[in-house]
């Protein structure tokens, strides 16, 4: 298949979508399909190439709703004048997918669409949009979510759209098959440490205050909570986690630390491996890879109910989740108090740090490797074609 992919930022730009569809096109190209993505223009990329993915660049930013800057006609002419035979937009709410809907009767080969959550779906702004979202859904030959009780798959059900697909996030097979215990002496942390990981943008909604208000409020002694996240618009709530940072050595008297980084990918995915629990109290998220990446680390996770977590927690028991309540704008918000009740529950039972960890891991291995996944979205693709 010649596969044209769309979504709003690619390599070498890092985050969660940008995870899943390299995952999923260098993985496609592996088992000999041309994949092509169309994504925004980055001065930082130095090659049109990557690992056999084409990428074609475009200087666009915005939204239907926010309104758009750039090169929007010649996105559009590329997706009406090209010859995919298939194209798969990966989240709505961005323009590469809002500027593909008002065209989708003239593009000629299949389409997907990927909604990944529909985040803005109780925003007042977005009335408007998503009023006209069903007729948009219904022009796609298939629709893949990523969790079968997630609001998007919900948004489907309500208006009687059944043409989709469940196909779950996953974790590198590559990158967490070799384990790297290297962390922990490069950050001076002793062994005997517990060391808790958040991994998350500092884009302000990752729960990183949260995260840090649990840990000073958790009874497990000297300790370490890293902090794991880029600055992807502007600073975010990097420099509010740094001041809060100092505020926890000098409140725990430098019995506690959080460490706030940046590091390379291999680091990161040494922090994984060298984690006693890995905690996400996000406020907005779709199917959060972090917690697949945790349970191929065979670390156990405390989770607010972000997204489909518990949905995560029901199909792997490879963590816990913490009652979380839903706010009218789409946000999930944790109390502090109760993560930190649920990091005591697992830091200090052994045999249920394991349970969850093994059950996590053999779970991953099982079913959310990225060639696992692929294969399924290879064979949506071909289901949406015709092709058995």
């Amino acid at each position: 298949m010649n596969i044209l992919h769309t979504v709003e930022l690619y390599s070498p730009s890092v985050g969660g979508a940008q995870e899943v569809v390299k995952q999923i096109s260098e993985r496609l190209v592996a088992r000999g399909h041309q994949v092509t993505v169309a994504t925004t223009k980055l001065a930082n990329r130095t090659s049109r190439s990557l690992n056999g993915v084409r990428v074609e660049e475009f200087g666009v930013s915005g939204n239907a709703v926010r309104g758009y800057r750039g090169e929007r006609r010649r996105y559009q002419e590329f997706l009406i004048e090209s010859n995919f035979d298939i194209m798969m937009n990966y989240a709505a709410q961005q323009w590469t997918a809002d500027l593909a809907f008002p065209i989708l009767d003239r593009i000629r080969y299949r389409k997907i669409l990927a909604p990944c959550g529909f985040s803005a779906l109780s925003y007042e702004q977005y009335r408007h949009y998503f009023e006209n979202i069903p007729d948009v859904l219904r022009k796609y030959d298939q629709l893949i979510f990523h969790s079968n009780t997630y609001q998007d798959t919900q948004f489907a059900r309500e208006h009687k759209i059944g043409h989709f697909v469940v196909i779950p996030n996953g974790a590198s097979e590559e990158e967490f098959g070799v384990v790297d215990s290297s962390f922990r002496r490069r950050y001076g942390i002793g062994d005997d440490v517990p060391l808790l990981l958040t991994v998350g943008s500092h884009t302000g909604v990752k729960g990183h205050r949260t995260a840090i208000d649990a840990f000073i409020r958790a009874r497990i002694g000297p300790s370490v909570l890293v902090i794991v996240g880029n600055t992807v618009l502007g600073q975010g709530c990097l420099n509010e986690c740094l001041k809060l940072a100092r505020r926890v050595r000098a409140l725990s008297l430098g019995k506690k630390r959080v460490l706030v980084i940046d590091p390379v990918r291999a680091d990161v995915v040494a922090a994984y491996h060298s984690a006693n629990l890995f905690l996400l109290c996000s406020n907005i998220e779709c199917s959060p890879i972090v917690l697949f990446e945790a349970m191929a680390s065979r670390t156990p996770f405390v989770s607010s109910a972000c997204g489909n977590a518990e949905e995560i927690a029901e199909w792997s028991n490879g963590g816990l989740i913490v009652p979380s309540m839903r706010r009218p704008d789409g946000f999930t918000t944790a109390e502090p108090a109760a993560v930190a009740r649920r990091i005591e529950e697992v830091l200090s039972n052994l045999q249920k740090r394991c349970s969850l960890a093994d059950a996590g891991y053999l779970a991953w291995r099982s079913k959310y490797t990225w060639d696992k996944i692929t294969v399924q979205y290879e064979a949506a693709y071909q289901r949406a074609m015709g092709v058995n």
